[in-house]
């Protein structure tokens, strides 16, 4: 298949929106190809190098910290093992754990330079792990933004976010994918925040495009969670079909005619999107196992791109074991089902 030039598509970004082009570029399928050496399926985790993603309030479940909390040794320990286990990917959840050059002001005491995180970057690849950038750029994880999660939608937002997205795909060497969040951007999962902010409809629409042109603009595929399709079923009638999208659901009852969320799996598959469905073991331990079944006995193969593990526990002591069992579990459904 031809490799299409996706920033022809795209340049003018959230205009197309409102044009006949943004429908014909949401009919057209962009394949990255994979580094040597790299398996056909992604067998992925998501590890959290910095961790102010969850809200403003010193009360909250993970309250933000003002200092870099990644226990270093059990950073490289957890990758050691991934390698070890049969992964092939880590997702690094960056937030402000590094000193970005273009943005030093939202570097937290401890955080990362430049350079510390390229060195770490080399040393997974030399164990076969392919590193994969994310920073989230939801209304309701983007408090590692500091004062700019709450300028949203304006000229220094959009400038901002571009040199974030320019600077770290060049620290990943113009990486395969780059996973953006947005997730989860409702009233109810801000609740317990003292600041809510939520875009709705044609603005919620236009800054999504806005980010889908900075990746093509960098040469990077653009990966999001899938959630907003959930209650939004026309977003898949116009999002770009080069949008690699992860669904997740981390419960036991694989029943899409029970469950919407288990049910979406089936409908970016019906419409055409390549996927990387999303498990985790932040509730049980049986959900990767099922998640990696279902995938494989109900999507598309040339469309299920591989499968993503989320803790969503910190680089931590206190969360070390919890972690170290998310990577048990990717390696023992990698065994049983392919």
């Amino acid at each position: 298949m031809t490799k299409l030039n996706r920033r022809r598509f795209l340049q003018t970004g959230a205009a197309l929106a409102s044009t006949p082009v943004l429908s014909a570029l949401a009919q057209v399928n962009l394949f990255a190809e994979a580094p040597k050496g790299t398996a056909d399926l992604i067998w992925g985790v998501l590890l959290h190098l910095g961790r102010n993603m969850w809200g403003d309030c010193p009360t909250a479940y993970t309250p933000p910290a003002d200092h870099f909390t990644c226990d270093e040794k059990l950073w490289v320990e957890l990758s050691e093992k991934a390698a070890k286990s049969g992964l092939n990917m880590i997702v690094v959840d960056l937030g402000e754990a590094v000193q970005y050059k273009s943005h030093p002001e939202l570097a937290i005491q401890g955080a990362w330079s430049v350079e510390k995180l390229r060195e770490d970057i080399e040393r997974m690849r030399k164990l076969g792990l392919e590193p994969i950038p994310k920073l989230n750029f939801s209304a309701c994880h983007d408090f590692w933004l500091g004062d700019y999660s709450r300028m949203l939608s304006t000229k220094t937002y959009y400038k901002v976010c571009a040199d974030l997205i320019k600077e770290v795909s060049e620290i990943f060497d113009k990486p395969r994918f780059f996973h953006l969040g947005y997730d989860e951007e409702t009233y109810d999962h801000q609740a317990t925040y003292e600041y809510v902010v939520v875009r709705q409809k044609e603005l919620w629409k236009k800054d999504f495009l806005f980010f889908i042109e900075q990746c093509d603009a960098n040469g990077v595929r653009p990966w999001i969670w899938a959630d907003y399709g959930w209650n939004h079923p026309e977003f898949i009638e116009w999002a770009p079909k080069e949008v690699l999208m992860s669904n997740w659901y981390y419960g036991k009852d694989f029943n899409p005619e029970t469950s919407k969320y288990v049910k979406y799996y089936l409908d970016l598959d019906k419409a055409g999107y390549d996927q990387v469905p999303t498990g985790s073991n932040w509730n049980n331990d049986e959900n990767f196992d099922l998640t990696v079944k279902f995938g494989r006995d109900n999507l598309s193969k040339e469309r299920v791109l591989g499968y993503l593990q989320t803790p969503w526990h910190f680089t931590e002591p206190k969360d070390h074991e919890h972690n170290l069992r998310s990577i048990d579990q990717v390696g023992a459904a990698k065994e049983k089902y392919y």
